[in-house]
């Protein structure tokens, strides 16, 4: 080949052959996030999208961030612009010691390690405890982010049911019993209490209780994934696990929903054995969290009263909530049953088990709506017929726009069905 002859295209089988052989074996069991694989085809203005787990970002005043940020540049800009402490600073973990206060939580700032976000959260705990084959005991469903996290550190991820009440704790001790017949030790239980994600439903006290209760037992570490208790819009506040028994409790909680996801910070309590090595961790993963990020925050704890606006998105997000309620009890079927949150972001939706939620979100989104399928919340490929419906992102108009369009897509399928069976449903699906 001369100099001036164009090169000629590698097939792509060629380019998988050529780097195969470099890739660590973990690459293998890595997955991709559900929901980020939904970014780019939900993007689209015309995609009424229910499946990210996205905020309402646009009830926070642009003149607002623009004076904070102007605070930061005024007060702080060396520093903001500075790499910061892998321990986050001092200003920020007061700020989050503030913020569990509001749940009743009494945390030294000292014992707080701030995380680039709750993801990262997620992964620093796996990076410091799961060796490949290590068992994660979690709630199924479970939260779709934290699917590819364990997967990447190649656990074996064990489900227990929920039901209303949250995990049902005979069928954890069951799981339990099953692990210690194998001689298998879970290295943690992760669980989200409050306004489940996917499923919406809050764990009852008295199982709150009796997880502690199995967690001191067997000296297990249990991981609390508190992304959303501040955003309760109907019922009694229940206390977190930490603020119970903090002696097997690593607490992960982040700004994401109750600030913004675009500040990525997220942050860590844990045991002082524990929480050292997550700060080692997290120091050969990013050095430190944005330090804008930080002082931004910082600021705008200072500058009012932050719980007033936590307050005002509860009540956006309990409307919004009501409305999908009544439009799903309006244009899905009488097979269909979901959940009813009392607080958080989303339901889970279960169809009739002969409906595919992954082969229906194709249907779907040339309907132009879409969501996450219920699979994307599970490692062993349970949930076919599940689904994970976000209200707080859209308006109330669209919500009920884009349950009218996902319910006849999914009454199509249901029609389908009783012409090739024979059977033929009627009526409205129902909360469950």
């Amino acid at each position: 080949m001369t100099i001036d002859e164009p090169r000629r295209p590698r097939s792509a089988a060629h380019e998988i052959e050529r780097y195969g052989a470099l890739f660590a074996r973990r690459t293998r069991v890595m997955k991709s996030s559900a929901m980020r694989d939904l970014m780019a085809l939900t993007a689209r203005e015309d995609v009424i999208s229910f499946s990210g787990g996205l905020p309402d970002t646009s009830t926070f005043a642009p003149g607002y961030m623009t004076e904070l940020m102007g605070r930061v540049a005024a007060g702080s800009a060396a520093r903001a612009l500075q790499y910061g402490p892998t321990e986050g600073i001092l200003d920020l973990r007061e700020v989050i010691a503030q913020v569990m206060a509001a749940e009743g939580m009494q945390v030294d700032p000292d014992a707080i390690l701030p995380t680039s976000g709750g993801q990262q959260a997620i992964d620093l705990i796996c990076k410091i405890l799961i060796d490949p084959g290590d068992v994660i005991v979690a709630e199924g469903p479970t939260y779709p982010g934290a699917v590819p996290t364990f997967c990447s550190y190649e656990a074996d991820v064990v489900h227990v049911a929920m039901d209303d009440d949250g995990m049902r704790i005979e069928a954890l001790r069951e799981a339990l019993a099953r692990l210690d017949r194998e001689g298998r030790r879970p290295k943690f239980i992760y669980t989200i209490p409050n306004f489940h994600n996917p499923a919406g439903v809050t764990m009852a006290l008295e199982r709150r209780r009796e997880l502690l209760q199995i967690a001191g037992e067997r000296e297990l570490l249990v991981v609390e994934d508190n992304p959303y208790g501040l955003l309760r819009y109907e019922g009694e506040a229940l206390p977190t696990l930490y603020s119970l028994d903090a002696d097997f409790v690593i607490y992960a909680g982040t700004f994401s929903k109750i600030l913004s996801p675009g500040v990525r910070i997220g942050w860590l309590v844990a045991p002082p054995p524990v929480l050292r090595q997550l700060v080692l961790g997290k120091g050969s993963a990013d050095l430190c969290s944005s330090s804008i990020s930080q002082y931004f925050i910082a600021e705008y704890f200072r500058s009012g009263p932050w719980l007033d606006y936590v307050r005002s998105l509860a009540e956006l997000y309990r409307s919004r909530r009501d409305a999908m309620l009544d439009a799903l009890s309006g244009h899905f079927p009488r097979e269909a049953r979901w959940t009813r949150p009392e607080g958080g972001l989303f339901l889970w939706s279960t169809l009739p088990d002969y409906i595919d939620t992954t082969d229906l979100l194709a249907r779907a989104i040339q309907a132009r709506v879409a969501f996450v399928p219920g699979r994307a919340a599970f490692v062993d490929g349970r949930g076919g017929s599940c689904m994970r419906l976000n209200f707080s992102g859209v308006g109330e108009q669209q919500i009920r726009e884009g349950v009218a369009r996902l319910g006849e897509v999914i009454r199509e399928q249901v029609a389908l069905y009783g012409t090739l069976t024979g059977q033929y449903g009627d009526g409205q699906g129902r909360a469950g």
